[in-house]
């Protein structure tokens, strides 16, 4: 159900309810602001005590001087009051006090109590808890407080909480407000008020409904109407909570349900007034209890509520039939009710209207009374009993919100009897000390601390004691343990704090008690007011302060509320939110906003408005080099067949998205652009009938406005794709379907105009003539750009600031954004109240600091940063303040969190403008601020820069933040919204430059890339990023650094080769039993310098990553993930690898010198497998080879094919047989694939011949090869500090195999030999 009404109903419903109800309290056109105090006589006030004759409460009168100038008790305790009878109910709004003349007596906190009689006192409560007004701090200054809450009473009572330090309690007070009246009606649970319609049918557009009520019951009927078709509308308690249910209709078919049902308030049943107000347009619902309002749609698609004969006031109507459900009648009193317009009470009191039903109707309120007691956990209330006596009888009735606490004790005369509130049951408990096993312990009831009332009766005699809860006593508890009962004399009930020695397991209760019985007699609560009998401790007599402090429900988003007596607590489980209140989201509101975390392309739950009322959804998030694209997809299958439609009688095909229509549309309104793509195959089957007929399809986009354009064009124009690019198959026609050709067509091509997107439905029309077919698809909702995740300004004077509207946070209030500065302070924000205020600062280079105050006195949290936040880069900033806690957070790491008073303010009102950036003669902000969010909301900085002296819109300077997400050698290249990964001078690819780019070679593939151009190739016009950081001429290296991965399931190979002009030269190679070997010769020696890397066979199909870097002398080789192994070349060597000329990769074909070695043992057939992430120095030659388009120094031979090469290193078993072993993920492209086929440098014919022969030959060399692992398998190792898992595995691979599970990239080695 959707809970969301514009503010343009709203207006109209506060209209009509104005326009409707004449409340019956003072005339709108006075002020409610009367002294009501003042003209009373001395015999309207009583109090507690008197100090003396002189200070008797009726001198406690504002300004007055009379007696001793104010009121005094005897005793300055929590036990005094003070009370005044107004004469008649009266509309309260203000109270005022004030010290005792020309004294050292003043009262400096206090509360007010109220009530129609005297009796059954209700505190007064505000901002959600029981108030206490703050007082005098002298004797003369007048200190008024208006009400949030105005009230109706006749007896107020003020309770002094705290005084003067120098004297006692003193008080002179003044009570604001004015007359009110109202026709009150009794209902005694039997009769009913019919209000009978003019018609007997009536079909109502607009409903206003205006009452209040008092109960002491906690189920009834207020009011009844219902419709022979089904529609109805009641109002009614459950369980002291009332229940709205709304039906505007429903179909005989049941695919349209109109049955809506609200609920709202709890506790109802206190025997105190509440107004509710109920007004309808159409399905749009406003719902008010005692000022606190539900906004919300009725189910269905009915607007008119069809009601017949009457609407009926207090029950249901006698019709005949039984009552539904066994609803009982209200009882209860009424006042004030309003129908339309029309006065109920006033009509009934007329006898207007049919009240045959009722057996005697009063005007006037019955009260019952019930006497409750209030419990506060530092309580007890003492009561008498029959001493020495054989049986226990007592009964009450309690309500509390605690799940454990004392209810009862009382010491037997040779034991202790105990009666407890355990984890919701209640549970009695007798010990009899003097004899063994002489004890009871029962339990009953469940849950039973829901804030309901409960009867509890116990009974217990000689062997036999019974529990019984709410009366029911089929299910009351047993037992007929041996036990000799002999009483003592009293009862504590509530508390019992005498260190004895038999004591209670809880020693105190918070909650209410009432109906009090002890030995069958009820108790005389008024006698123990009196000190007549009995005694009692902090308790509160003839008042039930219990408050639901889940009603309203401060947990947000669908949070579950549990609450004790003193607090609430919210469980945020399932809801994607987080927080004291599941205020804050706790997924990111954009694929951009991932991106820039550094996540790669996947499935991703996104929030675009936060802690807005749109819940988190599932999107795809596919991150390429320049673009972050996001993705909802739909459910209509791809080329849905459409028959037997036709202009008349379309077939209308609903699309239901992975999201709501509104989520979607948060999407579309940040984006910077959108698409869907939209394609109708067809065979004489129309589509918009170009050029100027009626289409006979068309389609339906956000706004629920047909559109009559296709794929391709444009809003407002009639065509389709062809149509704008004047190719369509018949020139005559806009749409290649609009020719009505028997053989297939298409008309395709994107949706661009995002306000339209995306489309919900597509209504196809001509489809039912013979022959005719038509097949439908409709793409996924496709954006990229997040407006709001970069809407950014840059603050340049100290002076200059952006405003806004006062932001609206009275309960919860979030605000994050992002800044960054080279400034040592700012305020980033500030807005004003009357003494209310919320700012954020930057306090100082490492403190960030959220200050506010709601009216309990300034709050300020700081959180600081171990290093200077005035270095230029990006931090977030997130603050959050709700009636639990306060939150300030500084880059989703340091955090202080302050939690809320249990007792206070907590509505924030603010009433200037937002500043941003500076305030109120503030230290201003210098720098940039981005992606301002206030309760979901972004601000646009962009739009009110851009007309704003000293601000700019947007800001520079991404790359400082963000440039660490641009991996493996990347560099961060600046954009407007963002930055982007320039992977030119890197082996990689992708949007973080983590991509590998391998490529497969076959036999006698080879990659050649000229370290030192040619003069001619030098002075051709070359792509500067493809020539990737080429080697000045005439180089001569003192350092090198190789690094590259392969897989390959034959050997001998070479691997990579870089040649010189001169001998000098570098080479790792591939032996015959698969062992890998670097050889340098740089001059020197006789024989090259050669180091054999391991002596495991690395041709066993799995992927190895190879690291070299050579220093002068210094050789540091590093493979897969063992530890680095340094090596030294020799004294006689040469240092310097001079001329260098050629890097080759899988084969070498150089002219020159080359090591006869590597021509007769390695350089035939050549490499046979997959290379990736190859970099030379920084050059990336495998990586020019596969990209370049002939601009760049590399050649190749052979085929080659791109290809993911599994190139990290091993740590997963091989993959079965049945996984192909180069496809290892989803949208990577088979390797064979002939449209990513380098083209060939050499004749293709050569190539075949080649290939035969490097087929035989590689044969017989796997043969030698298998041979010699079967001979040597277990000879030789790599000392490192290997995994443990190494010890019990038949080689090295399997050890890293067993100790790391994450490998996901592997290749199978069963399947090597199908690519030779």
């Amino acid at each position: 159900m959707q809970t969301t009404t514009g503010t343009g109903l709203k207006l109209l419903l506060w209209i009509l309810s104005h326009l409707s109800i004449s409340e019956a309290a003072s005339p709108s056109s006075q002020k409610c602001d009367e002294a009501l105090v003042t003209p009373l006589p001395h015999n309207a006030f009583t109090s507690s005590s008197v100090f003396t004759s002189g200070y008797a409460p009726g001198y406690a009168k504002l300004n007055k001087r009379g007696g001793a100038g104010g009121w005094s008790p005897l005793d300055s305790d929590h036990y005094q009051w003070l009370q005044v009878d107004l004469g008649s109910r009266k509309q309260v709004t203000a109270i005022a006090t004030q010290g005792r003349y020309s004294s050292s007596d003043w009262t400096t906190r206090y509360r007010l109590l109220y009530s129609d009689t005297g009796r059954n006192w209700k505190p007064y409560h505000q901002d959600g808890n029981i108030w206490a007004f703050a007082g005098n701090s002298n004797t003369e200054s007048v200190v008024r407080h208006d009400l949030q809450n105005p009230i109706v009473a006749r007896y107020l009572r003020i309770i002094p909480l705290d005084w003067s330090e120098e004297g006692r309690i003193g008080l002179r007070f003044e009570i604001y407000g004015c007359p009110y009246w109202a026709d009150v009606i009794n209902f005694d649970g039997q009769g009913v008020i019919s209000y009978r319609f003019k018609m007997k049918k009536m079909k109502i557009l607009k409903d206003v409904i205006a009452l209040k009520f008092k109960t002491s019951e906690s189920e009834g009927v207020i009011l009844h109407g219902e419709g022979q078709q089904g529609d109805y509308i009641t109002l009614e308690l459950r369980r002291g909570r009332l229940l709205l249910q709304i039906n505007l209709g429903s179909n005989q078919y049941g695919s349209i349900l109109g049955h809506t049902s609200v609920t709202s308030g709890s506790l109802l049943d206190d025997h105190h007034w509440h107004s509710v107000v109920i007004e309808r347009y159409r399905r749009n619902v406003n719902f008010t209890l005692d000022q606190h309002t539900q906004h919300f749609r009725t189910n269905g698609e009915f607007d008119h509520l069809d009601l017949d004969y009457e609407l009926t006031f207090g029950g249901m109507p006698y019709s005949g039939k039984p009552v539904s459900g066994g609803r009982r009648n209200f009882k209860g009193c009424m006042e004030s009710i309003n129908y339309n317009g029309e006065n109920i009470t006033d009509l009934a009191r007329r006898k207007k209207l049919d009240t045959s039903s009722f057996r005697n109707l009063t005007f006037s309120c019955v009260d019952t009374h019930t006497f409750p007691v209030f419990f506060n956990g530092t309580s007890f209330l003492q009561l008498p009993g029959r001493r020495d006596h054989n049986m226990v009888s007592v009964g009450f009735q309690f309500r509390s919100w605690n799940p454990s606490g004392l209810l009862l004790f009382s010491s037997l005369a040779d034991g202790m009897l105990e009666l407890a509130l355990n984890d919701g049951k209640v549970t009695a408990h007798i010990n009899v000390t003097q004899q063994k096993n002489m004890r009871v312990d029962i339990a009953s009831g469940s849950g039973l601390n829901d804030g309901e009332w409960h009867d509890v009766r116990f009974l217990a005699k000689e062997n036999f004691a019974m529990l019984t809860i709410d009366g029911d006593e089929a299910s009351a508890v047993r037992t007929n343990s041996p036990v000799q009962i002999t009483t003592g004399s009293t009862y504590h009930f509530g508390g019992y704090f005498l260190r004895t020695r038999a004591s209670p397991i809880h020693r105190s209760f918070q909650g209410c008690m009432q109906l009090i019985q002890v030995d069958d007699q009820l108790a005389d609560l008024t006698a123990v007011e009196q000190g007549r009998m009995g005694a009692f401790e902090n308790v509160s007599l003839d008042m039930c302060a219990i408050i639901d402090r889940c009603m309203p429900n401060h947990c947000e988003h669908g949070g579950r509320c549990s609450q004790t007596w003193d607090g609430f607590t919210c469980t945020c489980d399932g809801t994607g939110y987080t927080g004291a209140t599941c205020h804050t989201s706790v997924y990111e509101q954009s694929c951009e906003a991932y991106k820039h975390l550094g996540r790669s392309s996947d499935a991703y739950w996104i929030d675009p408005d936060g802690s807005g009322p749109l819940g988190p959804f599932k999107v795809i998030c596919n991150m390429t080099e320049d673009k972050v694209w996001t993705t909802v997809v739909n459910n209509l299958p791809a080329q849905t067949a459409v028959t037997g439609s036709s202009r008349e009688r379309r077939t209308v095909l609903q699309l239901n998205y992975s999201a709501s229509m509104e989520q979607v549309t948060a999407i579309t309104n940040s984006a910077e652009h959108c698409e869907q793509h939209v394609a109708y195959a067809c065979r004489m089957s129309r589509l918009l009938n170009t050029p100027d007929g009626t289409p006979y399809t068309w389609w339906v986009g956000r706004g629920n406005e047909k559109h009559f354009y296709w794929g391709g064009s444009a809003p407002g124009i009639q065509k389709c794709a062809c149509g704008i690019e004047r190719n369509c198959t018949d020139s005559k026609y806009y749409c290649n379907c609009d020719a009505d050709q028997k053989q297939w067509r298409d008309d395709s091509g994107l949706l661009v105009y995002k306000d339209h997107l995306p489309v919900s439905q597509v209504a196809v029309g001509d489809t039912n003539r013979p022959g005719s077919e038509a097949k439908l698809t409709v793409g996924p909702l496709r954006c990229h750009g997040d407006r709001s995740y970069w809407n950014a300004a840059s603050f340049n004077t100290p002076s200059s600031y952006l405003h806004f509207s006062t932001f609206q946070g009275e309960t919860s209030a979030d605000i994050s954004f992002y800044f960054k500065t080279s400034a040592p302070y700012g305020v980033f924000l500030e807005n004003l109240g009357n003494t209310d205020f919320i700012r954020l600062e930057l306090k100082s280079p490492m403190v960030v600091s959220f200050s506010f105050d709601v009216g309990n006195g300034p709050v300020e949290l700081n959180v600081y940063s171990p290093s200077p936040l005035n270095d230029d880069q990006w931090h977030r900033v997130s603050a959050e303040r709700n009636t639990k806690e306060a939150i300030l957070q500084l880059d989703q790491k340091y955090k202080e969190v302050r939690p809320a008073p249990t007792q206070g303010h907590t509505r924030l009102e603010l009433y200037s403008q937002l500043y941003v950036g500076a305030a109120g003669g503030q230290r201003g902000f210098l720098g940039c601020i981005r992606s301002l969010k206030m309760n979901g909301v972004t601000l646009d900085l962009e739009e009110r820069a851009e007309v704003t002296p000293g601000v700019k819109p947007g800001c520079s300077g991404h790359c400082t933040s963000f440039g660490m997400y641009c991996r493996n050698g990347g560099k961060c290249v600046e954009k407007y919204n963002g930055y982007s990964c320039d992977c030119t001078t890197t082996a990689y690819d992708g949007p973080f430059c983590s991509k590998d780019v391998g490529g497969f070679f076959e036999a006698g593939t080879l990659v050649k890339y000229n370290l030192v151009p040619e003069v001619v190739a030098a002075a051709s016009s070359l792509d500067e990023k493809s020539v990737i950081h080429n080697l000045p001429v005439e180089t001569n290296l003192t350092r090198e650094d190789l690094t590259f991965s392969f897989s390959t399931s034959t050997s001998p190979s070479l691997l990579v080769y870089v040649s010189s002009k001169t001998q000098d030269y570098m080479a790792v190679v591939l032996h015959h039993n698969g062992t890998l070997q670097l050889r340098y010769n740089l001059g020197g020696l006789r024989e090259p310098f050669t180091i054999d890397i391991d002596q495991r066979n690395l041709a066993n199909g799995q992927p190895h990553t190879v690291n070299i870097s050579r220093v002068e002398r210094n050789i540091e080789v590093q493979l897969d993930h063992y530890p680095p192994v340094t090596y030294t070349l020799p004294e006689a060597s040469d240092t310097q690898f001079t001329l260098v000329k050629s890097l080759f990769l899988g084969k070498v074909f150089e002219t020159g010198y080359i090591d006869p070695v590597l021509i007769e043992k390695y350089n035939t057939p050549g490499f046979v497998g997959c290379l990736s992430r190859v970099q030379f120095n920084s050059i990336a030659p495998l990586k020019a080879a596969l990209r370049s388009r002939g601009s760049a120094p590399v050649s190749h031979q052979g085929k080659l094919v791109e290809s993911n090469c599994g190139a990290s290193p091993l740590t997963i078993p091989p993959m079965s047989a049945a996984t192909d072993p180069w496809h290892l993920d989803a949208g990577a492209d088979f390797p064979f694939n002939e449209e990513r086929v380098i083209p060939d440098g050499v004749n293709r014919n050569s190539a075949i011949i080649g290939g035969i022969i490097a087929v035989v030959i590689f044969t017989i060399l796997c043969t030698l090869v298998f041979l010699i692992r079967y001979m040597f398998r277990h000879k030789g190792t790599y000392h490192t500090n290997e995994a443990k898992g190494g010890e019990s595995s038949e080689s090295a691979d399997a050890a890293i195999i067993s100790t790391e599970p994450n490998f996901t990239e592997t290749i199978d080695e069963s399947k090597k030999e199908w690519f030779i």
